[in-house]
């Protein structure tokens, strides 16, 4: 047995393996958008906050972002540049309710239970159990994962059991695209459904209006995707995501499109985050001293490690003002969009490091801030700890091939295979 080695003497990580790690990130967010990678450039060494002709407003600095997302008085999701203006267009304007009037305090009021950590890691522990199984199986013989196929694996277990969806459905599809090799194409699809959905969005930083054959395909998706929330919502026991909404008053209307919205804010930032973090432990050595730890040191590790890893593999938000305000000396006009670059916040204090500290003015800005906070925030950090703890339990591993995903809303990677040294 490897011995435990102390977080005290055993190094982090190396100057050198720092700078492979971001040069693979910067890599993976320039083939997502080569426009992004310029923007987060410049970002960094531009202003807290500055006006860029077509986008709008342009925040980097963590305290005013978060500034910005709890004011609900002045900006909101919905109006051009926020997301909900962006859904409503597909699920009709009963989302403007949902997303910003008084509907939304009604809606976390009676969901607020939904996803706790308790339930969260009970419902990632059911969809993880047969992928982890097989991390751990194939490192131990000797083999190898591709990390990002199996995290959309995962999310795409995870989608049909929050929607109740009737896998058998997309098995033929499945089989005809060649995704169905081991079982999980049916997953793979669902996946790949929820990852076109959101990427619907994509060249909208400058215009979140959507044409008409846009919207058409988006409601086309959902339809397919959603299509069993009535029946599951009527039926499903109290111990499935869709029983539970039920029981907690949450409308059928209201749950489908909870679980729309979840399933286009969770699909690809939730698999980004396994195979990225995933990729970072390895590059900067820290996978080593992860899978060298033990007991109460490996929860520690493993905790920080997920903390660590999602503020590393942070999106961007995107709001509308409302009425005038001002924001870090500026004068942000009613109807102006604001891009808040959390990304480019979050990373500023360094790269994923397992002996980073809390940072107060970075906590939790990868789920959003304010009453907007992300509801499905335990279950993201559930599933990234499930991979994660997978992998160190299998020993150090290594990267081996890597494939950096193009044209996605979400940098991310399309092939990322590990093994052990």
């Amino acid at each position: 047995m490897e011995p435990v080695l102390s977080r005290r003497t055993h190094p982090v990580s190396s100057p050198t393996g720092n700078r492979l790690a971001s040069m693979h990130e910067r890599r993976v967010i320039r083939s997502a958008d080569p426009r992004l990678g310029l923007l987060v450039a410049l970002a960094r060494r531009g202003p807290r906050i500055v006006q860029v002709p077509r986008l709008g407003w342009v925040v980097r600095d963590p305290t005013l972002i978060r500034e910005l997302l709890v004011d609900h008085r002045s900006t909101s999701l919905l109006g051009e540049g926020g997301v909900g203006h962006l859904w409503s267009q597909v699920l009709g304007d009963w989302v403007e309710d949902l997303f910003d009037g008084r509907g939304h305090h009604s809606l976390r009021t009676r969901a607020r239970d939904l996803f706790t950590e308790a339930a969260a890691r009970d419902l990632v522990a059911q969809a993880a159990g047969p992928v982890t199984d097989l991390v751990r199986a194939r490192l131990a013989a000797g083999g190898s994962v591709d990390v990002a196929d199996l995290a959309r694996v995962l999310v795409g277990r995870l989608v049909v059991a929050m929607l109740g969806i009737d896998v058998a459905t997309f098995a033929g599809e499945a089989a005809a695209a060649g995704l169905d090799e081991d079982g999980w194409g049916a997953y793979r699809l669902v996946f790949a459904r929820g990852e076109e959905l959101a990427a619907l969005a994509l060249g909208t930083q400058a215009d979140t209006h959507l044409g008409a054959a846009t919207v058409d395909r988006a409601r086309t998706i959902l339809g397919t995707l959603t299509g069993g929330v009535a029946t599951a919502y009527a039926s499903s026991p109290e111990t499935t995501v869709l029983g539970r909404c039920r029981a907690l008053g949450v409308t059928e209307q209201e749950a489908t499109g909870l679980a729309s919205l979840l399933l286009v804010a969770g699909t690809e930032t939730a698999a980004s985050a396994i195979a990225r973090t995933a990729a970072l432990l390895a590059d900067t050595g820290q996978a080593a001293r992860l899978s060298a730890s033990g007991g109460d040191e490996r929860d520690h590790l493993l905790d920080v490690a997920v903390r660590e890893g999602l503020r590393v593999t942070t999106p961007v938000i995107g709001r509308h003002v409302t009425r005038d305000v001002r924001l870090g000396g500026r004068i942000l006009r009613a109807g102006d969009r604001v891009l808040a670059l959390t990304y480019v916040a979050n990373t500023a204090p360094g790269s994923l490091d397992l002996d980073r500290p809390y940072l107060p003015d970075n906590r939790h800005l990868w789920f959003g801030a304010g009453r907007h906070l992300c509801l499905g925030a335990p279950v993201a950090r559930a599933e990234l700890r499930a991979v994660l703890a997978a992998l160190a339990d299998a020993g150090p591993w290594t990267v081996v091939e890597r494939e950096a995903a193009r044209g996605v809303l979400i940098p991310t990677y399309r092939r990322l295979v590990v093994a052990r040294p």
